[in-house]
């Protein structure tokens, strides 16, 4: 497979060698005839757009139809077999961690949209957030899940839980500057070196107005984020409100409101 170029492919680009690559294995894939000329011009896009129109990325997520061959679209033309995570950095506490938040997938609020029920309630209490009704109901309990995932794994290993205990997503990401047992890693440097981010770590999004969300990193795929979560939604029951636990592929490494990856 030829090494993706490192910058978005696009109608007037001046990479010759790239382009041919596109175009070769676009028409060996029956996306042509056009000529094999070096040059992205409005017979490759057209191409390209094309091939998006049918086919997703490495985690099953449709292209994008633009007509530029970016690190998804590359991906998709030239496949390489999915490795498996490298977790040989990774502490015995995070991948536990992902262990027992794996164990939690299919764990629903009850009623949904309640911010309740019996398992749910447990993460709360996790983190001193007395559950039930009234401002207790409208607590999101994201963080509370990812906290409980990794005291309930230092527990199973007998070792101290390093997580700040806090519900707060963005709280968390405060405290873990000062948290000696805790490695900060910005969107921007794990952008740039994907492989940095690993089983077991915490990843921190910051919507704005004091609104955040978090998860746990499962893998990473061609760029996208494997993660299993609390306080979503898989998309089975009508509505944004969060739910339960999923594993979801939604996320990706370059997402604007990422802040960054706790490592413990």
């Amino acid at each position: 497979m030829p090494a993706y170029p490192g910058t978005v492919m696009r109608r007037g680009q001046a990479d010759a060698a790239a382009t041919l690559a596109i175009q070769r294995r676009l028409k060996a894939m029956g996306y042509g005839p056009f000529p094999s000329s070096g040059v992205f011009d409005e017979a490759t896009e057209s191409a390209v757009r094309l091939f998006q129109s049918q086919h997703v990325d490495q985690v099953g997520v449709p292209l994008k139809v633009d007509g530029k061959v970016g690190s998804f679209t590359w991906a998709a033309l030239f496949p390489t077999p999915p490795k498996p995570p490298d977790v040989t950095n990774s502490s015995a506490l995070a991948l536990q961690a992902l262990a027992v938040a794996s164990s939690q997938i299919g764990v629903l609020e009850q009623p949904p949209g309640s911010n309740s029920g019996p398992q749910v309630d447990k993460y709360l209490s996790s983190v001193g957030v007395k559950p039930g009704v009234g401002a207790a109901a409208n607590r999101a309990w994201c963080a509370a899940f990812a906290y409980w995932c990794f005291n309930s794994a230092a527990q199973s290993l007998t070792v101290t839980n390093p997580v700040s205990r806090t519900g707060g997503v963005l709280r968390h990401w405060e405290l873990a500057k000062a948290n000696p047992a805790a490695t900060l890693h910005s969107r921007s440097r794990a952008a740039s070196d994907p492989a940095r981010v690993r089983p077991g770590f915490i990843f921190v999004y910051d919507f704005g107005r004091g609104l955040g969300h978090t998860g746990i990193v499962e893998r990473v795929e061609a760029g996208r984020l494997i993660t299993v979560e609390g306080n979503i939604n898989d998309g089975s029951i009508p509505g944004r409100e969060g739910v339960g636990v999923f594993r979801t592929n939604r996320r990706k490494i370059t997402d604007r409101q990422l802040v960054g990856f706790i490592e413990y």
